[in-house]
Order: structure tokens, then C-alpha cells, then sequence
């Protein structure tokens, strides 16, 4: 089973984007996905940006994800 982290993305530059995960921010690369901009919400799988989703599928990934932890 592969997971995915749902993340807000802050800054997009060339095929990179800085996302914010939780307050935390990382780089990864954007370079599948298309028309990518400050304030969309991703899936990131694997340190890439692989779909982008609602503010509030986001929020649904959140709280499943801190039921399991």
C-alpha cells in the first residue's frame, strides 16, 4: 500500500514546489503536474506532487491520518 501526504503548496518555481505539510515545508518536484500554483493542495508521493486535490480532501487526509497516529 503507498501513502500519500497532503500538503498546501507554497511556491512554485521551473518543476520544483515548496510545500507545507503540517507546518512543515519541503521541496519537491512539480514537474507532472501541470497549471500548479501558491495555494493549491497536492498529494505528494515519493517527494513528488502527483494530483491535486480540494482544501477539503486535504482536510479529510489530516484527521485520517492522525487517527491512525
Amino acid at each position: 500500500m503507498c501513502v500519500g501526504l497532503s500538503a498546501r503548496v507554497v511556491s512554485v518555481k521551473d518543476q520544483t514546489a515548496i510545500i507545507d505539510a503540517g507546518g512543515a515545508k519541503r521541496e519537491i518536484s512539480s514537474g507532472v503536474m501541470e497549471d500548479l500554483e501558491p495555494g493549491d493542495y497536492v498529494m505528494v508521493h515519493a517527494g513528488v506532487a502527483i494530483a491535486k486535490i480540494t482544501e477539503s480532501d486535504e482536510e479529510e487526509a489530516v484527521d485520517v491520518m492522525e487517527d491512525l497516529l
